[in-house]
């Protein structure tokens, strides 16, 4: 069995000095936002607070300058992203643009698609949607049906996209499909990454309602949609190796385990000192939260030392998930029956019971992301 080398990563004096910066101006411009909206973490948006961010330079902040960035440390990146998802801040309008959207074009299409885009994702202008997930072929990505056809200049697509997180908002989606014919004995020949206009003609994005009756998921259908050649992200037949890449961005980060942290902090205002199940309980979750931190510290640490880091993040993620959606079923043992109804604790409380179930779906299966580990781990 092969080795999990996650080497322990500290942060730098610059990076904690980025830290009293970012929550000094947290606690100003958050000062009035209800635990109830902060419970939403990393899915609550205002473009607003995104152009914010992109103002004081904490969006792209470890891009080139070239395309918009401000060339600092992943760490002191890692700092930013700990302190607005510690605050519960409305992040969502940028966050896939900035955490994995911008970096794949500047890798794969540094002098077309990335000049163009990149300086509107750091200034918190442009947002982006992930075209991965297709009706009726699960988690298997390998499987997709949406299919581009060459034309005059470009490409016209034909198919459809389920689970998109923040297509109605977003300007541009990054979309997996086939450029090829399949090939039976390499299931991932044939596939690229174009980047569609969801405001070009052809695109119908319709809403998802989650339980709550939130509006954060969408199906996208594509019907002729024309994209020019200058939109193939990358080259054609790579767009496998490509999800990948983007993949270990998306798993690797501190939102995999800083969901529920809401729930957390209104569990340990409501606890009594005097109770030895609440001590001992919740003393328990913050060890949790400091072996996850040193984790997914250690991850940003590979991605400073320019390391891949798909098996660690995937690591991360299912670790993550597990710990967040714990915090709901501790909360009930403990505060079930003695919370006062409409306080900060219930309505909390409420909002993660319901959403917690989605968080192991997204960014991977449990199923999907042990397979990686074990792969990795050279036991598969």
């Amino acid at each position: 069995m092969q080795a999990l080398d996650i080497r322990p990563c500290r942060l730098d004096d610059k990076a904690e000095a980025l830290r009293a910066e970012v929550r000094e101006f947290l606690a100003e411009t958050l000062k009035d936002y209800p635990a109830a909206e902060r419970a939403k973490s990393w899915n609550g948006a205002c473009e607003d607070f995104s152009r914010k961010l992109g103002a004081r330079g904490w969006l792209g902040i470890t891009w080139p300058k070239r395309f918009g960035g401000h060339e600092r440390s992943a760490l002191e990146r890692y700092v930013v992203l700990e302190e607005l998802l510690a605050a519960g801040a409305p992040v969502n309008a940028h966050w896939i643009a900035e955490r994995q959207s911008g970096p794949l074009l500047m890798k794969f299409s540094p002098d077309v698609l990335a000049p163009k885009l990149c300086p509107g994702i750091a200034r918190g202008e442009i947002y982006m949607a992930i075209g991965m997930s297709e009706p009726d072929v699960g988690s298997d990505l390998a499987a997709v049906r949406t299919r581009a056809t060459p034309t005059a200049g470009g490409w016209l697509v034909n198919g459809s996209k389920v689970w998109t997180t923040g297509a109605q908002r977003a300007h541009y989606m990054v979309t997996l499909l086939r450029t090829g014919p399949k090939d039976e004995k390499n299931r991932h020949a044939g596939l690229s990454q174009l980047l569609i206009d969801l405001k070009a003609p052809g695109v119908t994005i319709r809403p998802i309602y989650n339980m709550l009756g939130e509006h954060d998921f969408n199906e996208v259908f594509l019907e002729n949609v024309f994209v020019p050649d200058d939109f193939v992200i990358g080259q054609l037949g790579d767009g496998w190796k490509q999800v990948g890449a983007e993949l270990a961005l998306e798993r690797s980060g501190p939102e995999r385990y800083l969901s529920s942290t809401q729930l957390y902090l209104e569990m340990l205002d409501a606890a009594d000192p005097q109770d030895s199940r609440h001590t001992v309980s919740l003393g328990r979750v913050a060890a949790r939260y400091a072996v996850m931190r040193q984790m997914s510290l250690g991850v940003a640490g590979m991605l400073a030392r320019g390391d891949n880091p798909a098996t660690p993040a995937a690591l991360v993620k299912d670790q993550g998930a597990v710990l967040e959606q714990s915090l709901p079923d501790l909360a009930h043992e403990l505060f079930g029956g003695q919370r006062a109804p409409g306080s900060n604790l219930d309505q909390v409380m409420r909002y993660v019971t319901q959403t917690a179930p989605s968080f192991s779906l997204r960014g991977g299966t449990r199923e999907i992301l042990r397979g990686i580990i074990a792969r990795g781990l050279g036991l598969r």
